[in-house]
């Protein structure tokens, strides 16, 4: 006979996946029923967010400890905890990632679409960082479309320390990416809970050290790696990538909506392909029309942080990164700048 007692007590030890505290500590067992006959348990659960993996590793640890109690089967619904009770726990609202990471500040790079540059802003952005001595890892979250090290010119894989994974280092930037995983351009096919897994091992099992700022380059949209990081990094904040095409900068407000409706503060916009400026003649084409950036980040009520032209890095064939724009290039200016003020933003 199976005994509710005994099932409640099972489900009470499992910790909230955001919070970290127990369920029976935070209210968080709504119901529990039992159909004798068909050995079925039915339980209602309230967590402080719902979707993404951390939900799916609850659930499953709950399907584990009843079933191997008595259970046959059993169904789950979740909902999320009231206002007053995520109040009380707003303290150790911080998810196991960050209180691992606890004095690291996360940036998320999002764009609405692809083909605005946002890999090319992530790199760039994290190496002015580096350049003004804060300490930078980037994770390269674009799990299908990954392109950071060859961005970086990043020949070498990562290392080993004991079960943990060394990122590789360049430019000051601790890099982590699917590319270092794979065989050379063969696709991965995942479904979404892989891809979730795949990001937390990003955080869990690297070897970070000390750092100032871990940047996330984002695949375009808000798709499940999105929705995951979302998850993972309840505190994280994003910097949104568009260019001044009226679509791209409509499309970018979905990724903008989205960060507003997860609670992550917007650091502010980056229009990127802003301009075209001949080195002849001086004069300026708006290749792609004018003022997206400044529309979206009005839309969205935070800053832009600066318009970035359309301008090719100098290449320098015996220390090649095709997309990293050297300090004293016109874009290392403005990446310097923005870096600038995503430190006075951030405090750090």
């Amino acid at each position: 006979m199976l005994s509710r007692e005994l099932m409640i007590e099972l489900i009470g030890q499992l910790k909230d996946p955001v919070i970290d505290q127990p369920l029976k500590e935070t209210g968080g067992i709504k119901e529990l029923t039992i159909k004798e006959e068909k050995e079925h348990v039915s339980v209602k659960l309230a967590i402080a967010k719902l979707g993404g993996q951390p939900q799916l590793d609850l659930q499953q640890q709950v399907v584990e400890a009843l079933k191997t109690n008595g259970a046959n089967t059993v169904g789950i619904r979740f909902e999320e905890l009231d206002a007053a009770t995520l109040e009380q726990y707003r303290g150790e609202a911080a998810s196991p990632v960050e209180r691992k990471l606890e004095n690291v500040e996360f940036i998320s790079i999002a764009s609405g679409k692809g083909g605005v540059g946002k890999s090319t802003v992530s790199v760039n952005l994290a190496v002015a960082l580096a350049r003004l001595g804060k300490r930078v890892g980037l994770v390269d979250a674009d799990i299908y479309g990954f392109s950071v090290p060859d961005m970086m010119g990043i020949t070498e894989r990562p290392g080993i320390n004991g079960q943990m994974i060394v990122p590789v280092e360049r430019f000051g930037v601790k890099v982590i990416s699917m590319a270092f995983f794979v065989e050379e351009n063969a696709p991965v096919i995942w479904r979404g809970p892989m891809l979730g897994k795949m990001i937390n091992n990003f955080f869990e099992e690297v070897e970070w050290g000390e750092l100032d700022y871990i940047l996330l380059d984002l695949p375009p949209g808000t798709g499940d790696v999105a929705l995951d990081v979302h998850t993972i990094l309840p505190k994280s904040k994003e910097i949104i990538v568009t260019t001044p095409h009226p679509t791209a900068a409509f499309v970018a407000a979905r990724a903008g909506a989205m960060a507003l409706q997860t609670d992550h503060e917007i650091l502010g916009v980056v229009e990127n392909m802003s301009y075209f400026e001949s080195k002849e003649t001086g004069n300026r084409e708006y290749v792609f029309g004018q003022g997206g950036g400044a529309k979206l980040a009005e839309e969205l009520h935070t800053d832009l942080l600066g318009q970035l032209p359309l301008a090719q890095p100098e290449w320098d064939e015996a220390d090649f990164a095709p997309s990293i724009y050297d300090e004293n290039h016109q874009l290392g200016y403005i990446y310097q700048a923005m870096a600038e003020k995503i430190i006075s933003k951030t405090n750090r």
